[in-house]
């Protein structure tokens, strides 16, 4: 039987992926996918790109990684960049929209936040024709697999729902949770690359972290916007995102 972690949403946040690395790696879990965001928020997004390019077999792109490359005349915006460099940015820029696969005779899918782009946003309690949808073959995703699994991130809530067999899940967020001040992540279990049908499962995981230290270290960073990310990962209430005004 393989087990793959899955995590997202990390957002330069250190403490939360060293706890989530760690736990994975207590579980004797060697493969690791990543379904995007690593950047933002947070005070080290550079050692976020970096760690996840080692343990990370596959990564997907989210709505961060994918606006960080513009344009801004926001600070916090030029900040992340700063600390990212140039060869970061045009890895994250580079990164593929999907990642399908076969798992004990399941078709699986894994994708940011919707099968129609990294930017719209599909939420639990959305109604199941939303849900519904998420399993289309689009353009974003490719037109030549339609799955019957489907693993996203981006809302930073975990969920699982069953629809007649297909199943839909969120990982949850590793470095900025906003349903509890948890950090989360998911694992599968099951045969990788089997069409067979076989056990599967999939495991929703929380784990306590070093908040404080967290806040810590973007206060030492002299990150711009501190307070407002640190009311984040203690509450696990959204406090909104920078304007993103692009020159």
């Amino acid at each position: 039987m393989d087990r793959i972690a899955l995590i997202s949403d990390i957002h330069g946040n250190m403490p939360a992926l060293e706890a989530v690395l760690d736990d994975i790696r207590n579980r004797g879990i060697t493969r690791i996918f990543c379904l995007g965001d690593l950047i933002g928020k947070g005070p080290h997004p550079d050692r976020v790109v970096d760690i996840c390019r080692e343990v990370c077999e596959v990564t997907v792109r989210g709505n961060w990684d994918d606006a960080i490359g513009k344009h801004y005349d926001n600070p916090t915006l030029i900040w992340q960049q700063q600390r990212l460099g140039q060869e970061r940015l045009d890895y994250l820029a580079g990164l593929p929209n999907t990642f399908d696969f076969v798992f004990s005779g399941r078709k699986v899918r894994l994708f940011h936040a919707s099968q129609k782009g990294v930017y719209y946003r599909v939420h639990a309690w959305d109604p199941e024709e939303k849900h519904l949808a998420m399993f289309a073959a689009t353009d974003f995703t490719g037109n030549t697999f339609v799955p019957d699994t489907v693993g996203y991130a981006d809302i930073h809530q975990v969920y699982y729902r069953n629809y007649r067999g297909r199943v839909l899940f969120n990982v949850g967020s590793v470095g900025n949770p906003l349903d509890e001040p948890l950090a989360a992540y998911a694992i599968m279990e099951g045969n990788y690359n089997d069409d067979s049908p076989g056990y599967f499962s999939v495991n929703l995981v929380r784990l306590t972290y070093d908040i404080e230290r967290a806040i810590q270290q973007a206060l030492d960073e002299k990150m711009p916007e501190t307070a407002a990310y640190a009311n984040e990962l203690r509450t696990a209430v959204y406090r909104g995102v920078p304007s993103a005004k692009r020159k």
